[in-house]
């Protein structure tokens, strides 16, 4: 699943959860690696560590996904946070992918982002500009642009657990 910060991802991920689907979120992965290495989880510091990462390779981070993916059973999972076109081919690579983007206005996902109150959510407009500016500088777009199925979410959480489920049906799943 792809889509900017505030899109819905997270709350469609407990709609996923919910249904009984297995979740990984990519950004649990950055959060971690800040964990373990006492790097306070601010969004500073936890996007210069997805920057820091992704210096390694562009799938950088889908390939420690992988590794924890393989070490889990097998069958459907949602993997959360697809950036990059690069982590979508490393995905591909080895599993049977299909991408959902999940897109809300940038007011919209502003208006989220002030109430979730994550560490590394934005609290200004500037804060939230720049993210997204990083997040686009990963590849983002271009993962969105690419995806199977995209789920619009301007509309509350009612209209995207429909959404889930006419996807899910389309799906077969």
């Amino acid at each position: 699943m792809t889509g900017m910060t505030g899109s819905g991802k997270t709350t469609l991920c407990g709609i996923m959860r919910e249904s009984g689907l297995r979740l990984l979120t990519m950004g649990d992965v950055i959060r971690e690696l800040a964990r373990r290495g006492g790097v306070e989880p601010t969004p500073e510091n936890l996007g210069r560590l997805a920057t820091e990462i992704r210096g390694e390779g562009a799938d950088a981070v889908a390939v420690r996904c992988m590794e924890i993916l393989r070490s889990m059973p097998e069958g459907l999972t949602v993997v959360d946070g697809i950036r990059s076109l690069a982590e979508i081919d490393a995905f591909k690579n080895s599993f049977d992918v299909i991408l959902v983007a999940v897109h809300a206005s940038p007011l919209s996902r502003f208006k989220r982002l002030t109430k979730r109150g994550r560490s590394d959510d934005p609290v200004t407009w500037e804060e939230f500009r720049e993210r997204d500016m990083r997040e686009l500088g990963f590849g983002i777009g271009d993962a969105i642009a690419m995806a199977d199925a995209m789920i619009i979410n301007d509309d509350g959480f009612d209209q995207l657990r429909a959404s889930f489920e006419g996807l899910m049906e389309r799906l077969g799943v």
